[in-house]
């Protein structure tokens, strides 16, 4: 099994920023895997954001590339979130997710695995 632990989320005001972050330990696959973010807000069907292959492809769910930058550090298993110019409905609870092999962001489910999640409120 793969264990996801995420931090950094918060209140902001609209406009400002925040830096998600997820460390990935456990199972992890040892030839690729995918480890990104998905955000589900209240009411609102799961989105994608985005997510970081091991071998550093970063691909990001629709609209999200812009405002929103994911990286990740030179061990691979930890991935990063910045939040820019955020709005207020960008608030949701943000979930770090993992899946074995590539990324692929625009199918119907991108992720097999799911942190508890950090909440990032904009108002």
């Amino acid at each position: 099994d793969v264990q996801l632990v995420e931090s950094g989320g918060g209140s902001v005001a609209a406009g400002g920023s925040l830096t998600l972050s997820c460390t990935a330990s456990g199972s992890l696959d040892r030839v690729r895997f995918c480890l990104g973010w998905i955000r589900q807000a209240p009411g609102k069907q799961r989105e994608a954001v985005g997510g970081r292959e091991s071998d550093g492809t970063i691909e990001y769910g629709h609209s999200f590339e812009g405002r929103f930058t994911i990286s990740g550090d030179a061990r691979k298993t930890t991935v990063f979130l910045q939040l820019n110019n955020l709005k207020p409905e960008d608030t949701a609870m943000y979930h770090c997710a993992y899946r074995r092999g590539q990324c692929f962001m625009h199918i119907r489910e991108p992720f097999s695995q799911f942190g508890q999640g950090t909440q990032v409120t904009v108002s």
